[in-house]
């Protein structure tokens, strides 16, 4: 049954924001054992190598789960794929929070990777793939908002439970330690998210993947798409009968096809500025300067607040700009934001602890620069990246496609997490200093490689070959 097209939008609108609880749990999941850290290397005896790999070790399950994502929901459909990673972060939450071991803790981090990879892949291909064209940018930009979202709300968790325990490692409800109740704290957005799935319809380009015609023209129609029967022919004339293959992403002339490379550049590129250091290390950072373990939570809180905020400006814009402009910015702002966090920590002197003495000036000044590095990847890299991800990519390659940027991205964040603890130990400045000579080089990768998609619709996509995307330029062979 048709609708008018604004009741088909303000449709599409819900459904994108409940396929993106995916996203939120995504930021959730990789964030909330932020304020457990301390805890869990006191509770465990961990050596910075071990704590780093527990931290990070969620990554690895999530480049498993992203690797297969793609694949997965080109034969079960996108919206299972999301109902299987709802039950992998309630399990995953439940597990971590009873770990008696550094080793169970770090198994049941992965089984929550595993589903952070497969939500990572296919909320964003989902939501592009309902979208209309001049409002898929905002749509797809949902994602990040969620991500940032769930990353300030289990940093707010983290907050709130330490301060009601009276610390991360004190004993509170039924007599456990709040480190566990952080990572009980998922439960719930896990159970919420899962019985989102079971209400939202399947994509319309899986559906005409499936050969069920009927089914994506009806679901079309109640999205408000005029002529469903020739949006439906549209998208038959470039998808692929059946389901892609990694063969798929092979050039004519060999390697991988020009987009994909794309995909992977900004995928690592996003990952190799460090945003992540912020959001997992950060209140252990503030606490090797100088600040209280409530302080540094709280700081880290208001960090991820400024995040969620300057990701609403990416929303506002990123259909009015474009998504090339607003990188270009944000690279820019990014290589000046952590220069100076380099240099502040290369100047700085050696409190008796060994920890870095900052100063009444360096602590302030770090915490400023900080904050604005948060500012302009929340404005640019965080969002846009998501938003091209989903979009970027011909239909009959989409999701094979974004499964292997996806896997690149967790993979590079498992790289830079595990390796910050280690590069922290010989200096802060080296890490940082890192960090922003990878935003340096994402202005020039952006300004030579990335194109504009703003306002192309998904089936004028183009591999970048030379060809379009239609499955009769290049056809499926599996």
């Amino acid at each position: 049954m048709s609708v008018s097209q604004g009741q088909g939008h303000r449709r599409i609108v819900v459904i994108s924001l409940v396929a993106a609880l995916g996203g939120f749990l995504f930021g959730y999941d990789t964030a909330v054992i932020n304020g457990a850290v301390t805890a869990i290397r006191e509770q465990f005896d961990a050596s910075s190598g071990a704590l780093g790999f527990a931290v990070s070790s969620a990554l690895l399950g999530s480049a498993v789960g992203a690797w297969y994502a793609g694949p997965l929901a080109d034969r079960i459909s996108r919206v299972r794929a999301m109902r299987l990673a709802a039950v992998l972060f309630l399990v995953s939450s439940l597990g971590s929070g009873l770990a008696d071991s550094l080793g169970v803790l770090i198994v049941w981090r992965i089984v929550g990777g595993v589903g952070v990879g497969v939500a990572s892949v296919v909320v964003p291909a989902y939501i592009a793939e309902l979208a209309p064209a001049h409002l898929r940018g905002r749509l797809g930009s949902l994602q990040q908002l969620a991500i940032v979202t769930g990353i300030f709300l289990a940093l707010l968790a983290n907050f709130a439970i330490a301060e009601a325990a009276g610390g991360a490692s004190q004993t509170w409800w039924l007599d456990q330690e709040a480190w566990r109740w952080m990572f009980w704290s998922e439960a719930i957005p896990a159970v919420v998210y899962g019985i989102g799935t079971l209400v939202i319809p399947r994509s319309p380009r899986f559906l005409v993947m499936k050969g069920e015609d009927a089914e994506a023209e009806r679901v079309l129609a109640s999205l408000g798409t005029e002529a469903p029967a020739a949006k439906v022919a549209d998208i038959r004339a470039t998808i692929a009968t059946a389901a892609p293959r990694l063969s798929d992403l092979r050039a004519p002339r060999g390697g991988l096809l020009p987009i994909v490379w794309v995909g992977i550049g900004l995928s690592a590129l996003q990952q190799l500025v460090g945003i992540n250091v912020i959001f997992y290390y950060s209140s252990t950072l503030w606490q090797s300067v100088g600040f209280s373990e409530s302080d540094s939570l709280l700081i880290t809180v208001i960090t991820s607040v400024i995040n969620v905020l300057t990701t609403l400006v990416a929303i506002a814009t990123v259909d009015r700009f474009g998504r090339k402009p607003l990188l270009l910015i944000g690279s820019v702002g990014m290589t000046v934001a952590l220069g100076t966090m380099a240099l502040v920590f290369g100047v700085s002197g050696t409190a008796p602890d060994g920890s870095p003495d900052l100063g009444t000036v360096g602590g302030p000044v770090a915490l400023v620069a900080a904050n604005l590095f948060v500012i302009f990847f929340g404005m640019s890299w965080g969002p846009v990246v998501w938003v091209l991800l989903g979009e970027m990519f011909p239909n009959r390659i989409r999701a094979i496609a974004l499964s292997v940027a996806v896997a690149v991205q967790w993979v590079t964040n498992f790289a830079v997490s595990t390796t910050f603890p280690p590069l922290a130990d010989v200096g802060l400045f080296l890490a940082y200093g890192i960090y922003a000579a990878f935003s340096f080089i994402s202005i020039f990768f952006v300004a030579r490689l990335v194109r504009e998609t703003k306002g192309v619709e998904l089936e004028d996509m183009d591999d970048g070959s030379g060809l379009h995307g239609g499955a009769e330029a290049a056809p499926a062979t599996g």
